[in-house]
């Protein structure tokens, strides 16, 4: 039955399970076809319910995307703080920003939000947060590795990072490597050069349901 005229439509819950198995199905579709798969059908198909359900939980697809990208930013602040926090956080943050997985859904979101102003502006804010996380890193990790901060500033550092490590991944999902592996060589030979050799526990990145249950 329609809600009376002036009043909002009722929403299922945030923390309902079938809600929660139409965003794992809406990031495993956006992750495997890309943005444009993600379409009310084809996410209750991959769900395996109602396709009404997914306007019972999310009003438009713009709520829906926002509460993926809102899901997905909260893992990557979970996985940023590790970073901080871990005894090698320029090596932490390289292997973290040249993950093929998270930063291919990062650039899909990015190609989405051309066409979704709402999203946009929620990523805008998101990557500003973030950045500022970041450099605060790198500042506190090149105080402590005698790096002449007059040649090489944590802020221009960590954006030469971030774009290159976007642009080696976004090559790599197209099939084109020239000149990558001497880049991820340079990059190591500096990394060692500050922190040592890699010294990270292989499992560093413990996912946020993980962190929550130790």
């Amino acid at each position: 039955m329609a809600s009376p005229a002036g009043t909002s439509r009722r929403l299922g819950a945030p923390d309902a399970k079938n809600r929660v198995v139409l965003l794992d199905a809406a990031e495993e579709l956006m992750r495997d076809e890309g943005y444009a798969a993600v379409t009310s059908r084809r996410v209750a198909d991959k769900a395996g319910l109602k396709p009404q359900l997914v306007h019972y939980y999310f009003r438009t697809m713009d709520e829906l995307f926002l509460a993926l990208f809102g899901r997905r930013a909260e893992q990557m602040q979970h996985y940023h703080q590790l970073a901080l926090d871990s005894p090698q956080p320029l090596w932490a943050l390289w292997e973290l920003n040249t993950d093929p997985e998270g930063t291919g859904m990062t650039m899909e979101f990015i190609a989405l939000a051309n066409h979704r102003k709402a999203l946009r502006a929620e990523i805008a804010r998101f990557a500003e947060m973030s950045r500022r996380e970041q450099i605060r890193t790198f500042t506190a990790a090149m105080s402590r590795y005698d790096v002449p901060f007059e040649e090489f500033t944590p802020t221009v550092l960590m954006v030469l990072m971030t774009g290159a490590t976007q642009v080696l991944v976004q090559e790599e999902l197209l099939g084109m490597t020239v000149g990558h592996e001497e880049t991820h060589q340079f990059a190591e030979r500096w990394l060692t050069y500050l922190e040592g050799e890699r010294r990270l526990d292989d499992n560093w990145r413990r996912p946020l349901e993980a962190a929550a249950e130790d």
